[in-house]
């Protein structure tokens, strides 16, 4: 005898070997026994063998028409063999009792299980919905099959094109736009973004990387809601100064200008003034939310996204000509020694007498021009609307504060590398300002680090940040400091509420304060220095955010975040300007130095790429590279060692280990559900860009 026998939700049938009051033992075909509680057998047969049986049952029960069945079956409670002999007829077969038994248990949404065999109608509300679902689902799969087949042929499905970042990057695996990606590339054996790239989903590269971070950073976009720059209210006096500020050409938003009063008299007063939108903008403010949701302002070649409307930017850069609102900090010291001797915070309106730009005046602003009032310029260069004495001062007091930091560092700083500029021709009719789209003609020019007029603002900037640091903490005032323990191998900067030493720039504690226009962290600390000013010993009760505040650990973890993804997109899409550099220009070999695991650094490009041949080469080994094929979307290049430059490996200087990881900006992987994000070293030039 055989039975056919529940057993965890799926049908079986056996031999019966023997049979108790509450339990049989069943043999399989596989020749395993089983233990099957009487209750658990439905059928009980005599032929065919169990294999046969389940076979000839499995074809005859999607025969059974289940809209026919559901009209046939009993409004109460029924059993399988009950619907069966009402479907087919008072005689029903086994082989038919069984049929009918696997078409109700695959039809749930026609009829519920009420027990072992037994079923009961679902309400006829509930099948329709079932049914419409069910529709729904089939549809989608044939769509999803469609989309898979265009791809497969090479064509792009516009559904599937509008979802492309969200399927690279941040895929809902449930979506038919992904699943017919997945299926696509299982089928042609492609990677997904090769599968894309090739049926054109992929409008341009550059548009790739821009898009990809509009979708990550900014998924709502960079436009601003209509906001008004609210005034500053305060009676602010007027600073006795002529100030001048430092900045590149393309800056607009002006946080910092200096002054210098005493020249000559023995005491000199160093004034570093602050823009002051801190005197504005309050926190919870709708312009307070906009920048912090945005964080900072995001720098990338030709192009740049604010992080406050230009429009309200405006209204409190310090622009030459005007009386701008400003936190000051004036240093006294003295002029033969440059020995601080006190320093005073100010909130106060400062003149600004002149915008200087460094790209126009470092042929002009040299070390011997500052150092020898007698230095003249070959070529009659127009002097900067500033005083020689002044910024020759300056210059020198830089040079002193730079030395003083370099003795608590315990090393010096080397800047061996220039800093590379880039710079984007606009295209035929096109205005200056228009937004690239990969097509410029890309310049890459060089800066050498340290530069006068790049130290003077530095170290000015160190200066100030260091002390209003020191001074919140004094006061218990909170505030956000950035922190690094040594200098140390994978000893990383730290962002934190607590006025802890910074190793990397050597001073006792470092606090972002000196651009609020381009960076929330300055903003947030702007305003704690501003209660610093007004309230002195008290400022602790009246500052924004007080000790142990929630919301300033809030508002660090957000900006940690946002600008390392901010940083590490800068230092990709200015590597894709690098390689569409090389392709403009034809560039196809060129000279680097080995500096680790088998990379190589470019001499004038900012670029490291692999070269094979480079493995076995000692670190700082100068050699030529043949270049090879460019790739834009995963911005990888590499090259293949042709020529030894070098007799005799000159080693690399220490602070060039120390920055590998910054030179390292590419290449980037991408693939499905990728998420990175690099960070960037601190750097001590604060009036830079990140």
């Amino acid at each position: 005898m055989f039975a056919m026998f529940e057993e965890a939700g799926k049908f079986m049938a056996g031999r019966v070997l023997s049979e108790a009051e509450a339990s049989a033992q069943v043999e399989l075909d596989s020749g395993k026994r089983v233990k099957v509680k009487v209750a658990h057998m439905l059928l009980k047969f005599e032929q065919p063998a169990p294999a046969e049986f389940m076979r000839q049952v499995q074809a005859l029960s999607p025969e059974i028409d289940l809209d026919l069945a559901y009209e046939f079956a009993p409004e109460d409670e029924f059993g399988f063999a009950d619907l069966a002999r009402d479907y087919f007829s008072a005689q029903a077969t086994t082989l038919q009792l069984a049929a009918a038994l696997l078409r109700l248990h695959e039809a749930p949404h026609y009829f519920r299980r009420a027990g072992k065999g037994r079923y009961r109608k679902a309400p006829p509300e509930i099948v329709r919905q079932a049914l419409a679902a069910i529709e729904k689902k089939k549809q989608v799969l044939q769509q999803i099959e469609a989309w898979a087949g265009d791809l497969a042929r090479g064509e792009c499905p516009a559904p599937i094109r509008e979802q492309l970042y969200r399927i690279l990057f941040r895929p809902d695996k449930n979506a038919p736009e992904y699943k017919a990606v997945v299926e696509a590339s299982r089928a042609t054996h492609t990677a997904p973004l090769s599968l894309l790239q090739r049926v054109g989903a992929i409008d341009s590269p550059y548009q790739f990387h821009w898009r990809r971070f509009l979708f990550e950073n900014f998924p709502k976009g960079t436009g601003f809601p209509a906001l008004e720059a609210p005034a500053i209210t305060d009676e602010l006096p007027l600073a006795p100064v002529r100030a001048f500020s430092i900045d590149d050409s393309a800056t607009t938003e002006i946080d910092d200008a200096l002054s210098v009063q005493g020249l000559g008299s023995g005491t000199v007063v160093l004034g570093i003034h602050i823009a002051a939108p801190g005197l504005a903008i309050q926190p919870g403010s709708a312009l307070d939310q906009v920048a912090r949701s945005r964080l900072s302002t995001v720098y990338m070649p030709g192009h740049k996204i604010t992080m406050l409307p230009d429009a309200v930017v405006q209204n409190y850069t310090l622009a030459e000509g005007r009386d701008c609102p400003a936190v000051s900090l004036y240093i006294t010291m003295n002029e033969a020694t440059l020995e601080i001797q006190s320093s005073q915070t100010r909130l106060e309106r400062v003149p600004i007498h002149a915008n200087l730009r460094h790209d126009q005046l470092d042929a002009v602003v040299t070390a011997p021009w500052l150092e020898d009032p007698a230095f003249q310029h070959a070529g009659g260069q127009p002097e900067p609307p500033v005083e020689r004495t002044t910024l020759s001062f300056l210059y020198r007091l830089a040079q002193h504060l730079k030395a003083q930091r370099e003795i608590v560092r315990g090393k010096p700083e080397n800047f061996n590398r220039p800093d590379y500029t880039f710079k984007l021709a606009p295209r035929a009719g096109s205005a200056a300002d228009t937004e690239p789209d990969g097509t410029e003609e890309v310049l890459i020019g060089t800066r050498q680090r340290g530069a006068p007029l790049d130290l003077i603002v530095a170290e000015a900037m160190i200066l100030a940040n260091s002390r209003w640091g020191n001074w919140m903490a004094e006061l218990g005032v909170p505030g956000i400091y950035r922190s690094q323990a040594s200098l140390a191998p994978g000893v990383k900067v730290r962002m934190g509420t607590k006025a802890l030493p910074h190793a990397g720039i050597g001073v006792s504690s470092y606090a972002w304060s000196s651009s609020p226009l381009r960076r929330y962290t300055d903003l947030v600390n702007q305003w704690q220095i501003i209660a610093c000013a007004r309230h002195g010993k008290t400022a602790a009760l009246a500052a924004p955010f007080k000790p142990k505040d929630a919301d300033l650990f809030s508002v660090i973890s957000a900006f940690d975040a946002a600008y390392s993804a901010y940083n590490g997109y800068q230092a990709g899409i200015e590597r894709f300007w690098t390689l569409r550099h090389l392709q403009q220009r034809g560039i196809t070999e060129l000279t680097g130095t080995v500096f680790k695991e088998g990379l190589v650094r470019a001499d004038e490009l900012p670029l490291v790429l692999p070269a094979l041949g480079s493995q076995d080469l000692p670190r700082g080994a100068r050699v030529r590279l043949r270049l090879g094929a460019i790739d834009e979307i995963t911005l990888d290049v590499s090259g293949t060692v042709i020529e030894r430059l070098d007799a005799q490996v000159q080693p690399l200087p220490a602070e060039d280990e120390a920055q590998e990881d910054e030179a390292v900006a590419g290449p980037i992987a991408i693939a499905l559900n990728v998420d990175e994000a690099s960070a960037a070293p601190d750097a001590p030039a604060d009036n830079q860009p990140p």
